[in-house]
Parts: structure tokens; sequence; C-alpha cells
């Protein structure tokens, strides 16, 4: 069992220390089943926890007190349920993953996606160091070549720069770690733009998103890099193409694993991992497919992100401008790709992303159901808490491709939303 003997920072509530796989699992059972009260109790005693730890889920664990600390205008707390996807295997460790959202069906198909790949050893997950990205805009540059080689000459003094605006993170470890310019320049349809370069502060921020320490190092350095190369401020201000900051997943998955008995007959493992792989080159071929596609991957990234306070939005942002430029004929693209490899008689996927997410700052200092999401996780770091949120998307794009590959998606689908429409 997991123990608990290290508490957040404010103290109020617990903190796990992640163990062995041998002393703890991700797959539960009877959870399903059980009550909400119940699934409290089983997590609680699964994650070395109290008895009553979890309780404060009840009702959202944000009261309109703090909420109103959150945002400007508050006039209440608007819920969301919040439930645990089971069976997953990140880097050979279990993990419990947290997801906040309102449509049906996609924590049991992340979970079921997840018990396939578990059989093939579970999720392998990498990622560069955290690094964002920050732009200072330069407007009315007479020689943006010179500008360029200026920068470049000049980049050890703008990172001591960076660091001096931002003590506190270089103290952590991070801070500046690089400057790249790019030149704007255009001449089309009457649209003529020169003199304008924009230059990339890159920022290692640790374990926070990152977003308000890239616009305060952009504001910091702005009005030196102007001085510089004898232009004009314009923008200040992070990019949510975060290309420096990437997270990789793969999957290997048996075919035995995906072979189906139902009432339209058996299906044999390996024609299902071709339907899936059929289903993936579709959405390669076609940009209208690939958007549905990337929406099945967000909807197990963004609900990870709600449950534990992140930027949804930005992700979604870099994710669907990476997926814009990842092909060479800059065309929009699936995020993941799935192919059959009958040699290994195994289905493998991978997702490829960038994704900021953050385990300090932000709404982890106020809203306990967020700190509680992520000792649900496992307390992870930024780097772990991204392996888990592009897992579960990888997980439930499995789980689409895989019910288009066979029954079609509205048959388990619907079920779940008939039963909604019944009991609610």
């Amino acid at each position: 069992m997991m123990t608990n003997d290290t508490r957040i920072p404010d103290g109020t509530l617990p903190s796990t220390v992640a163990s062995s796989s041998e002393t703890f699992t991700s797959r539960l059972s009877h959870f399903r089943r059980a009550a909400p009260a119940e699934r409290r109790r089983l997590l609680a005693l699964a994650l070395g926890l109290g008895a009553g730890d979890l309780d404060g889920l009840a009702d959202g664990a944000l009261d309109c007190l703090n909420a109103d600390k959150m945002i400007e205008n508050a006039i209440g707390v608007l819920g969301v349920p919040l439930g645990v996807a089971l069976n997953f295997v990140i880097d050979g460790t279990d993990v419990l993953v947290p997801m906040c959202i309102e449509e049906p069906s996609v924590i049991a198909a992340a979970s079921h996606a997840a018990k396939l790949v578990r059989d093939g050893g579970g999720f392998q997950a990498s990622s560069t160091l955290p690094i964002m990205i920050s732009q200072v805009e330069v407007r009315g540059v007479a020689d943006t070549a010179a500008a360029e080689a200026i920068i470049e000459r000049h980049t050890t003094e703008l990172c001591a720069a960076v660091d001096a605006a931002l003590p506190n993170l270089a103290a952590r470890g991070g801070g500046a770690c690089g400057v790249r310019v790019r030149t704007l320049e255009r001449a089309e349809a009457g649209d003529v733009v020169r003199g304008r370069i924009v230059v990339h502060l890159h920022l290692d921020c640790r374990d926070a998103m990152g977003a308000n320490l890239c616009n305060t190092a952009a504001e910091a350095v702005a009005p030196r890099i102007a001085a510089l190369v004898g232009g004009d401020v314009g923008l200040r201000i992070l990019s949510n193409l975060n290309d420096q900051r990437m997270t990789t997943v793969r999957a290997v998955i048996p075919f035995a694993s995906l072979e189906r008995s139902d009432a339209d007959g058996a299906r044999q493992g390996a024609d299902v991992a071709a339907g899936i792989a059929e289903a993936s080159r579709f959405a390669e071929l076609d940009p209208y497919r690939a958007a549905t596609h990337n929406k099945g991957i967000f909807n197990g990234i963004d609900a990870v992100a709600l449950a534990t306070g992140q930027d949804w939005r930005a992700i979604e942002a870099g994710g669907h401008a990476f997926a814009a430029l990842v092909r060479p004929d800059l065309r929009y693209a699936p995020l993941s790709r799935w192919w059959a490899d009958s040699t290994r008689a195994s289905l493998l996927g991978e997702l490829t992303l960038p994704l900021a997410v953050g385990t300090v700052g932000g709404a982890t200092r106020i809203h306990d159901g967020v700190r509680l999401a992520l000792t649900i996780a496992g307390s992870p770091d930024a780097r772990r808490l991204a392996a888990i949120a592009a897992s579960a998307g990888l997980a439930s794009n499995l789980a689409a491709l895989r019910a288009l590959a066979t029954d079609g998606i509205q048959r388990g689908h619907m079920a779940l939303h008939r039963r909604y429409r019944e009991e609610g």
C-alpha cells in the first residue's frame, strides 16, 4: 500500500509517495459497480490515505469564496463530473488517472483501452525538458540580417537578464537556456511586411506551466532587444506552439488482446488491428478526418488537464498548431499514428505533441479538488503529468478507432447516453 508521509506545502491535503507495482495497482476490482462514496473509500485505501481524505470531492472541493479568488465577477461554482480511469501502466508504474469531463463513455473507453495496452507492457513515455518559448516582436528593423547576428552575439547577456528577472526560477534550476531569432517578411497580394523580427527566449520552467514566467521574461528584456537592433518593441508574450516542450507516448498491443467475440461473430485480433491501422491511415490522408481523430485524443488529454487545473485551451492551441505544421506540405495531420506489425503480432501506436502542464502555481494553490486530483495521480512532477495526460489521450484515441473499426462508434457510446437520460 502507498505510504502517506509527505504533505502539500500548505499542509491542508495529503500527498502520496509512489510505490512499486507489487504493492499498488490501477486495476480496482468492482470499482465501476460501486457507488461514488464507496469509490472514494476504495481510492483512499489504494492510495494509503485516510478514510475521509477524498470526501471533499463529493461537492467539488471548491467553495464560492475560493472561486472568487480565482476569477472575476464570480457568482458560483459549476460542477463537472470527476472520475478515475483505471488499468493504466506508464513506464512500468501503475497510475490512477483523474479525468474531469461531461461526456459519457470517455472514461470507460480509456480504461478499457489502457487494459489492452497493459497486456503489451503499458505505455512508454518520453519528454523533452520543460522549455517554453517567450516571444519578443520588434518592428521597423532596418537590417534584419544584421539584427539576427547582433542578437546571437548578445545571447549570454539576454539570458542573464531573463534570469535576473526570474530569480526564483533560476534558483530552482530553471531559467533562460537559449535564444532564437526569426525574420518575418512577406510580400504577396499587396500585403508587404518588412523589417520585422521576433526573438524567441527559451525558458526551462521546471514544474510550472510557465505562461506568466514567459510573459515576465519577454517584458523584462524587450527594451534591450529593441535597443540592440534599432527597432520598436511590438508584442511580448509566450507562444502556445511550445514545440520545445514535447511529449511522446508509445503503446504495443498483442493481436491476441484485440480478439473479439460478440453478437456479430468472432473477430481475429489481426483483423481488428488492421482495421485500426486503416482508420489511422484515413486520418493521415484527410484533414477532415484528422480533426475528429485529434478530437478523440483531446477527449483524454483535456479531461486530465481539467481535473488537474491545467490551461486546457493552451494545450489544445499548441496541439492543433503542431498538427498543422508537422507535415512538410503544411496540411493538418493526426497527432497519433497506429500500424500493425505482423512480424511482432502486435498493433503499435505513437502520439507526439507539445504539452505544457504544471504542478506548481495556478489552481494548485487554491483549488482543493485540483490538489486531490494530483494526489490521485501519484503527486507527479510536470513531466510525469504530461506523460499521464498523453497516455490518456492515446488510450482515448485507441478506444475510438477500435470502435470505428468494429461495431461503430454509437453502440457503446449511445448505451451510456441512454443511461444518462434514463437515470438523469
